[in-house]
């Protein structure tokens, strides 16, 4: 056998390992309840010739000088032991000088993406990542004529389950809010290498819902108006939380992303993957009160507006055994239909995510959930429900009759339920199975976009290998489902692996792979890193998931005397329950930042990192990893410093809280600068995007107060009282830190001050006065923010870590 990986040595039982994945009969029972729905799928698929274009496209886009190097066809399940899969092959005619090297085929063109990237992962020991966390690393693959081979009977990858889903219902307002269709495609080609055949497809659908109430209900553009949520807070307009809050939507809105969503579909569809698309989750304008007087239309409670304003709180809810439900529901299908020309069959709602029905009678609850799904069928025969899986996470409403009332209140396998955070709190386990009914095992990771480095690489490594092996399993796929991307890339490299995987992964090798792929080259220090990374940061606690707590981002507002300072390590991180809950206890307290790790082996591995910058300097996802390491550690560095000002404030120490202030505030400085050093670390790419999407000088604007508000304070708030949900989005970007946290942080330690110095407590009034309108002030202006980096990561990394966590290992916390 003849292997190309100059990066470090790598077993052959490793490479064998790859090559010969069990042959036991992977489908599990929830697979055979849907192979109806496979088989019509599988029928309507792009013709083969459109597939394997799609997949040269991804090639040519990702490395266009290896084009010429690669041959791809399409073959059939039966090909492949009847599931999905991709064949590595050496080319027949690999020994004429021009002719392709290799051959890759697979039963879609997003199976022959996959494996393009399987050959250039493990035998040219590339990476791919998003752009904005460093992007690919392809300068290992060697020149055209010298591709490694692979053995001479080939590599089959099979799919061990059917589906790898991707997104959740808010990913497209925290992270694709913005996005056009250069932004999409890019996407769109990391999915299909990844092997991502299941993604939800939500954009534009706002075009539809105006087409459908308007020609059929006659509601008015007003009434419209209302209804929709600005561009940045459609996820939550949809989801039936708020209405109107940001907007309204310009036409040129509507009309826009009908076109991008044609596109995204089009796409989607030449590789071969089911795009989900939306369906009628019961959340209707209030004009459809007055239309339909009779219909059992509710109005919902406040959902974190202050003083339950009415103008953006308590949507209205059609219920679902009411007749309207069905005729509703059919018509957006069938709108969809129309507009799109044809559907993967698989439909996307979430009426009961955070809310609760109104009866816990099991035949009531069965009776909804038999008329959602006749909304979707009624449109499209062979429609699917596919369900996220949050509810029975959080909501104690969700008792095993009440559970087992909706996920069989429709045929069996016509209903799928992602099992969202799974990597956390797996309710297959608890549920048996969810009862019986298919099952996607995902990963959640990450909420509201936040940026901190965390994840549990153990238990993707593992889960989704446990609950398709376990008795009687349903699972019928695995998926992504975190808020917010371009983060944390180790675990979702790892994640996408498991699609193909049908064994557990040895993290602590896969680790030392990782590494070695990342930066294109091996190096002891750097391994040494990430072996304690992944057994610090990327083994954490549960309490990782609970909302980013960094003072940073999440400034305290409460009297300093009840911030609580007697722990030198924090004994609780909460899991989050529920939005509601988490959002309830940063409402009500200031609870010390969360802490899962020690912080001096991290800064031992940020010390390494920086060993190493002369070696790696020309790599750019060494410089991402850099910050974002730095990041880290002084944000946790940050934690303990805020700390010292309350112990300094507590003990009427002003000469302390002064000093320490100023050190505070310094830091926050020194931090934007560090963000400034590399591209995904700044404010200026979201808000531009946001801008370019502007037809006229009023949408810009507009656009670019939506950008702001998200990942500050939203939404509404009075002079006075500070919206409940403030922080939530937030972001450690260049920009955001210096114009926004910082001067932020400074009225706060201002009124720390004042407060000893002039012998009265904590003006905690004046002190969210004065915030709140900072906060507004900041949301309207129109400072312009560089949309590329500044400054060099590797020097700046190296200063900032002389200058505060030089020597501070001995000091953990």
């Amino acid at each position: 056998m003849d292997y190309y990986f100059p990066l470090h040595s790598i077993s052959l039982l490793f490479v064998v390992a790859l090559s010969v994945l069990s042959l036991a009969q992977s489908s599990t029972i929830g697979v055979q309840y849907i192979s109806r729905l496979l088989q019509i799928q599988d029928s309507e698929k792009a013709p083969p010739s459109v597939q394997v274009a799609a997949a040269y496209g991804v090639l040519q886009r990702l490395i266009p000088s290896h084009s010429s190097a690669f041959e791809f066809r399409i073959v059939s399940k039966e090909q492949c032991d009847g599931e999905s899969c991709f064949i590595i092959n050496n080319h027949p005619s690999k020994h004429i000088r021009g002719a392709p090297e290799i051959l890759i085929t697979g039963v879609t063109g997003g199976e022959i993406s996959a494996g393009l990237h399987w050959y250039l992962k493990h035998w040219c020991g590339s990476h791919i990542s998003w752009e904005t966390t460093g992007g690919a690393q392809l300068y290992t693959l060697p020149k055209l004529g010298s591709l490694p081979h692979v053995r001479d009977d080939g590599i089959l990858v099979r799919r061990p389950v059917p589906w790898n889903y991707y997104q959740n219902a808010v990913s497209s307002s925290y992270s694709f809010a913005w996005w056009d269709w250069k932004r999409w495609e890019k996407e769109i080609d990391w999915m299909a290498l990844q092997g991502i055949n299941l993604p939800l497809a939500f954009t534009g659908q706002e075009a539809i819902w105006q087409k459908v109430f308007q020609q059929k209900y006659n509601i008015s553009s007003s009434d419209l108006d209302d209804f929709f949520g600005g561009p940045a807070f459609l996820a939550w307009s949809r989801m039936a939380n708020l209405h109107g809050w940001g907007g309204p939507l310009p036409q040129s809105w509507f009309d826009q992303q009908l076109i991008l969503q044609k596109k995204i579909l089009a796409r989607m569809y030449e590789l071969g993957m089911t795009p989900v698309l939306p369906a009628f989750s019961g959340n209707v304008p209030a004009a459809l009160k007055q239309v339909f007087p009779s219909a059992k239309i509710t109005r919902l409670g406040n959902w974190f507006s202050v003083k339950s304003d009415p103008r953006w709180c308590c949507t209205y809810l059609l219920d679902a055994t009411d007749a309207l439900f069905i005729e509703i529901g059919r018509a957006f299908i069938e709108q969809q239909l129309k507009e799109y020309g044809r559907t993967g069959h698989i439909y996307n709602c979430d009426t009961f995510d955070e809310n609760t029905p109104p009866e816990d009678d099991p035949e009531y609850i069965s009776s909804l959930g038999a008329a959602i799904y006749s909304g979707m069928q009624s449109g499209d025969s062979e429609a699917v429900w596919l369900m996220q899986g949050w509810l029975f996470s959080y909501d104690p409403f969700w008792r095993p009759p009440q559970m087992k009332a909706l996920l069989h209140s429709v045929p069996l396998g016509s209903l799928v339920v992602l099992d969202l955070f799974a990597e956390v709190k797996p309710i297959w386990i608890t549920s048996e199975q969810f009862y019986g009914v298919p099952y996607i095992w995902c990963m959640l990771h990450n909420f509201a976009g936040n940026i901190e480095m965390y994840g549990i690489l153990d238990a993707v490594a593992s889960g989704p290998v446990d609950a398709r092996r376990s008795k009687m399993s349903t699972m019928v796929g695995v998926g992504m489902s975190m808020e917010g991307i371009e983060q944390n890339p180790v675990v979702y490299d790892l994640m996408s692996e498991m699609a193909f995987q049908h064994n557990k992964i040895d993290v602590k090798a896969w680790i030392d792979r990782y590494s070695a792929r990342r930066y294109g080259r091996s190096i002891p220090s750097i391994q040494d890193a990430w072996n304690i990374l992944y057994h610090t940061i990327y083994n954490c606690t549960d309490g990782a998931y609970d909302k980013n707590r960094d003072v940073i981002v999440a400034f305290p507002d409460v009297d300093p005397s009840v911030i609580s300072i007697t722990h030198k390590r924090y004994d609780e991180y909460g899991k989050p329950v529920s939005r509601r809950a988490v959002l309830e206890r940063e409402r009500n307290s200031y609870d010390q930042p969360h802490l899962w790790y020690s912080t001096s082996e991290v800064i031992r591995a940020l010390e390494l990192f920086i060993s190493s910058r002369d070696e790696l300097s020309a790599s750019k996802t060494f410089r991402y990893d850099l910050v974002d390491l730095t990041r880290q550690a002084l944000a946790k560095y940050a934690n303990k410093l805020f700390l010292e000002v309350i112990v300094a404030y507590t003990s009427n120490d002003v000469h302390g809280v002064v000093k320490l202030s100023k050190r505070f505030l310094e830091l926050v400085d020194d931090m934007d600068t560090l963000l400034a050093c590399h591209n995904g670390f700044l404010l200026g790419p979201w808000l531009e995007s946001a801008k370019q999407l502007a037809q006229n000088a009023e949408q810009e604007k507009q656009f670019e107060w939506n950008a702001k508000t998200q990942i500050t304070m939203w939404f509404d708030n009075t002079e006075e009282e500070a919206s409940l949900l403030r922080d939530y989005g937030n972001k450690y970007w260049s920009g955001l830190l210096g114009d926004y946290y910082g001067p932020r942080a400074a009225i706060y330690c201002k009124y720390l001050i004042e407060s000893l110095e002039e012998g009265h407590g904590f003006r905690l009034k004046d002190w969210r006065r004065e915030w709140i309108k900072l906060t507004n002030d900041w949301q309207s202006s129109r400072n312009l923010y560089p949309v590329v980096s500044v400054g060099d990561a590797l020097t700046t990394s190296r200063w900032l870590f002389d200058k505060y966590l030089q020597g501070s290992r001995a000091n953990d916390h």
